[in-house]
């Protein structure tokens, strides 16, 4: 199996490296100081293996499983014991190392990795960052470190602040460092409908229209011109 190994602690990817060259199965192809360098290598190379840290500056290993189309089998490895449950929702993470890494645990990690198969599609290995069986109606979210689960139908609005997005719900409003782009590839497209180039607005949540604005919950959210012709049609008119 071909690996990289990414994680900001130059002594951790010594040590996993060295795990790694007593595996005659197991082949390091790179090893990087961040996710974003990784990100670059994976444009152009396909791995089986990924070693995957949590905590590293400015892109959380979250952050990076996000980015990833097609993600490989990866083990997790970290000093926080507090995101095993939420690793887990992740069917590309095989297993979950809490550091310090001894030798014994490392290889029973290599052994689960050999023996786990993604799950398969027409004969396909499917490896998909959402696993729950409900993922059509959730979505996470990472805020300070965390993954937040939320319901879709719940989400009303979406609102761009920047480099950050706003998504609303009856319950609580999320601030999330994310595009507009990103949160629509993952909203269902019958439920949501971008009206404007700052929000996405849930169709079913719609109190009224008037002119060029809807009414949705106390939001009063503009439509744009080049949008309303497609609102227009996707409303149940009498």
């Amino acid at each position: 199996m071909n690996c990289i190994i990414i994680d900001d602690e130059i002594l951790a990817r010594t040590i996993i490296g060295g795990f790694c060259s007593n595996v005659q199965e197991i082949n390091v192809v790179g090893e990087f100081p961040n996710a974003i360098e990784a990100i670059k290598f994976l444009n152009h190379h396909e791995v089986d293996l990924i070693f995957l840290d949590i905590h590293m500056p400015d892109f959380t290993g979250f952050d990076f499983i996000q980015t990833l189309k097609d993600p490989p089998k990866i083990i997790l490895t970290t000093s926080d014991k507090n995101f095993a449950i939420e690793a887990f929702e992740y069917e590309c993470i095989v297993d979950y190392i809490v550091k310090p890494i001894t030798e014994e645990r490392f290889f029973k990690a290599i052994q689960k990795a050999k023996v786990v198969e993604l799950p398969q599609i027409n004969g396909t290995a499917k490896r998909s960052t959402m696993v729950n069986e409900d993922t059509e109606n959730h979505l996470y979210v990472n805020i300070d470190r965390r993954l937040i689960k939320i319901n879709i139908p719940d989400i009303y609005l979406i609102e761009a602040k920047g480099d950050y997005i706003c998504v609303k719900t009856d319950a609580k409003n999320h601030i999330v460092h994310s595009t507009m782009k990103k949160i629509q590839e993952k909203l269902p497209q019958e439920l949501f409908l971008k009206i404007h180039r700052s929000y996405i607005i849930n169709l079913r949540r719609i109190i009224d229209i008037e002119d060029n604005s809807v009414l949705i919950a106390k939001d009063v959210i503009p439509v744009s011109r080049s949008n309303k012709p497609e609102l227009m049609k996707r409303l149940n008119l009498l």
